[in-house]
């Protein structure tokens, strides 16, 4: 992608999410995330009034009388984005790639922290960090942060339709293997490290990936301990259906293994989607069970509602 098509790219993002943000997710967003910014400043004891949710167990239990936390209001919310520009975001089998939906992604979410007017960060990352930019404020920095996203990687040579489909690993075995070039891999964890260590001060952070990756679950845990993590899954159609067109010569994107497979076979297709459908379910178990939020998008359909749903979930749980 030439630099006129990322500025051009951009654009188009900027007018279509700018009206989304304006019309949709200007009070959604706000409603997700109020009163989450905030930090810790001390104990002290219980007086009558106070909400028992605040009760510090740990320090009640050492002293033998009640004592709760006390937090301090962070006028600002920092929102960290991370998006994964290995090699599988490239992939798209209809108008857009995963790498151009993380984009969107990231400018409705950046758009609408600048009008709320919180700070937005953004961090790049395939096996190794690609890059970093510090959390800031403002429409120019949102802007800067989209161009960042659609144009790492830009200059990679596109790979054909047919070979360039990245399935289920777990259709694979272990042949075939080889050592995969930086760009190719994902790292998913070392990402998380990374990002806890630059930025201290409690965030929403959102993770943005196919989470073509394993043993990360760990990181993004701890990260969540402090933090608000939320995982955001894009997924394409052709990773759960594929077409019958006979032989077909598939790619892994990230490990560059090959595997030919005959795609007229029923029962073939059957157990590609079976695959495909348990990984993203197994996936938004775990991180339930983690406590960490989850939202899937399809890089066929809307970016927004995805998104909006995940919003009026939050906010629902606020109230309660």
């Amino acid at each position: 992608m030439l630099a006129r098509e990322i500025i051009q790219r951009v654009r188009e993002i900027q007018v279509r999410t700018g009206r989304q943000v304006a019309d949709v997710l200007a009070g959604e967003y706000v409603s997700a995330f109020k009163g989450r910014g905030i930090e810790f400043d001390e104990v002290r004891p219980y007086v009558v009034g106070d909400d028992v949710r605040t009760i510090d167990w740990n320090v009640t239990a050492r002293m033998g009388e009640p004592f709760v936390k006390r937090y301090v209001e962070e006028r600002q919310l920092t929102l960290m984005l991370m998006a994964d520009v290995s090699a599988s975001q490239d992939y798209g089998s209809e108008t857009r790639s995963k790498r151009e939906i993380a984009a969107e992604l990231c400018a409705l979410l950046a758009f609408s922290a600048t009008r709320n007017d919180d700070k937005v960060g953004l961090t790049l990352f395939h096996s190794g960090i690609e890059k970093y930019i510090p959390p800031r404020k403002g429409q120019k920095h949102a802007l800067r942060v989209v161009r960042e996203v659609l144009a790492h990687g830009a200059d990679a040579p596109e790979l054909d339709s047919g070979r360039g489909f990245r399935w289920p690993r777990l259709t694979l075995g272990g042949r075939g293997r080889r050592l995969r070039r930086p760009r190719e891999a994902t790292d998913i964890a070392k990402a998380v490290e990374f990002v806890m260590s630059v930025t201290p001060r409690r965030m929403v952070c959102f993770v943005v990936s196919d989470f073509m990756d394993q043993g990360y679950e760990r990181a993004l845990q701890s990260a969540n301990r402090k933090h608000d993590v939320v995982a955001v899954l894009i997924t394409d159609p052709r990773e759960f259906v594929l077409p019958s067109v006979g032989l077909v010569d598939l790619r892994d994107a990230e490990t560059g293994r090959t595997r030919v497979v005959d795609t007229s076979s029923p029962s073939f297709r059957r157990e590609f989607e079976r695959i495909a459908r348990e990984r993203v379910h197994g996936l938004e178990r775990r991180f339930r069970s983690a406590g960490i939020d989850f939202v899937e998008i399809d890089a066929a359909g809307s970016v927004v509602d995805p998104l909006v749903r995940f919003f009026h979930m939050r906010e629902r749980r606020q109230r309660r």
